[in-house]
């Protein structure tokens, strides 16, 4: 089985992916030629709750720092 993650793909594709219903088809097409069908099996997971807005803003700050240092590091 493949497996795609959606953090790879760009932002739109992975939102409109998300938001797939259960039993709800989608078609992936290529130069005006149907390339392949997917139907969901089961929606997505509601998303995680923001985490951030419950920061002081320092806290904030250190936080989003933090993970763009982690970013930076995975990529590099």
């Amino acid at each position: 089985m493949k497996q795609i993650d959606l953090d790879d793909l760009p932002p739109r594709i992975a939102q409109a992916l998300r938001a797939l219903e259960a039993d709800e088809e989608l078609v992936l097409v290529q130069g005006g030629v149907v390339v392949s069908r997917l139907t969901v099996s089961a929606a997505a997971a509601p998303a995680a709750k923001d985490t951030l807005a419950d920061m002081a803003p320092d806290e904030r700050v250190s936080e989003v720092l933090s993970q763009f240092n982690a970013m930076i590091h995975d990529e590099f």
